[in-house]
């Protein structure tokens, strides 16, 4: 399996290469481009071999995951979504759905999920989107925010309201009464095709539903979200090594007072915070993958520290790594200021480091009320 992780992360630098910047800016990247990358199964690498996609283990789809994070944080959050797409379809889907949708999914054709809506973010109980039962159809309507790369997917599987409790849906991107809106300007991720999209009356084949009945709702969400949670998680760990390695050249280089300025002591300091930032976050999302891969009780808990801690770190550490590079790193096409945006966006989006410090808290108050009995 370390062969098939080496080749994939070989077809990742191959086709993405140094281009991130030139698709920062023109907030766009090439279609034809993200369908290589999902026909070769590079944007759900989990997805097991019988469907199309490489079978690779939690750990080695994480090392994935930042490898692409690191060259290009909108590819990597197209490669998010699309996988949290065929996660949901594969934990949740009838074998014939699974069939009929993984190898869509590994065949090209682009994914993205819905989960947020304006009412109802960290709130996901405000959930409204509806799917309603019409004989052989379903009914959708509603509204999703801020789909990430929902411009452009050809399939959307969005999260609903269903008898009584929740369901996924797949949609069609092209189905009538799907209003698909980019949103043209992000803070950061510019080229993810984040969207909003608009449901209405959406008639679908019923077993468009997954697994066609309604599941709890935290059931439903907690399950798609920890593998977002994990993937953004070793993002982060891209944006990192990404921040280390151009503050590091740029400090061995750059000469000031007579010596290079990675040799004055406060720059040596923020390199250190650096390699240490990227260090604790790839340590911590090696603990949470293999907790996935063993199917550990922990899983849960690891994946969200993961997240919190990764994101915390990325965000603090691209900060650190612009005030390093200073002007040099202080404009758009450049990838520490790339990384600055970017990575903001990583303590919002899965679940909110507020939102994670409270799963964090509640945790460690269960741990102290257990060791108590």
């Amino acid at each position: 399996m370390a062969d098939s992780l080496a080749a994939a992360v070989a077809a990742v630098q191959s086709l993405i290469g140094d281009r991130a910047d030139a698709w920062d800016l023109a907030r766009l990247i090439p279609v034809p481009l993200l369908r290589e990358l999902g026909a070769a199964g590079l944007l759900c690498a989990q997805v097991p071999t019988g469907y199309g996609g490489l079978g690779l283990t939690s750990l080695l789809g994480g090392e994935l995951t930042a490898e692409t994070g690191r060259l290009c944080s909108s590819v990597r959050s197209v490669q998010t979504s699309h996988g949290i797409a065929a996660w949901t379809i594969q934990r949740f889907g009838t074998p014939e759905q699974r069939h009929a949708w993984l190898h869509r999914l590994t065949g090209g054709e682009l994914a993205a999920v819905g989960f947020s809506e304006p009412g109802a973010g960290s709130d996901l109980a405000g959930m409204t989107t509806t799917i309603r039962r019409d004989r052989d159809e379903v009914v959708v309507d509603g509204h999703k925010a801020w789909m990430t790369a929902g411009h452009y997917a050809d399939l959307l599987v969005l999260f609903c309201r269903y008898e009584g409790g929740a369901a996924a849906v797949v949609a069609p991107a092209a189905t009538p009464g799907v209003q698909v809106r980019r949103i043209a300007d992000p803070l950061g991720c510019r080229a993810a095709g984040h969207a909003d999209v608009r449901l209405d009356s959406v008639r679908l084949p019923a077993d468009h539903v997954l697994g066609g009945v309604g599941l709890p709702l935290p059931l439903l969400v907690t399950t798609a979200l920890a593998y977002g949670r994990m993937s953004v998680a070793w993002g982060c760990v891209g944006i990192l090594r990404a921040c280390l390695a151009a503050a590091s050249r740029h400090a061995a280089s750059r000469e000031q007072f007579g010596k290079p300025i990675g040799q004055h002591q406060l720059v040596a300091g923020h390199l250190a915070d650096l390699l240490v930032a990227e260090q604790v976050a790839t340590r911590v999302c090696e603990h949470a993958g293999r907790c996935w891969d063993a199917g550990s009780a922990d899983q849960v808990i690891a994946t969200v520290l993961a997240k919190q801690v990764s994101a915390g770190q990325a965000a603090r550490a691209a900060s650190t790594a612009v005030q390093v590079l200073a002007s040099a790193g202080a404009r758009d096409g450049q990838v520490v200021a790339r990384a600055y945006r970017d990575a903001k966006l990583m303590e919002i989006i899965e679940g909110s480091n507020e939102m994670c410090r409270l799963m964090l808290a509640e945790h460690a108050l269960t741990l102290a009320t257990e060791e108590g009995q």
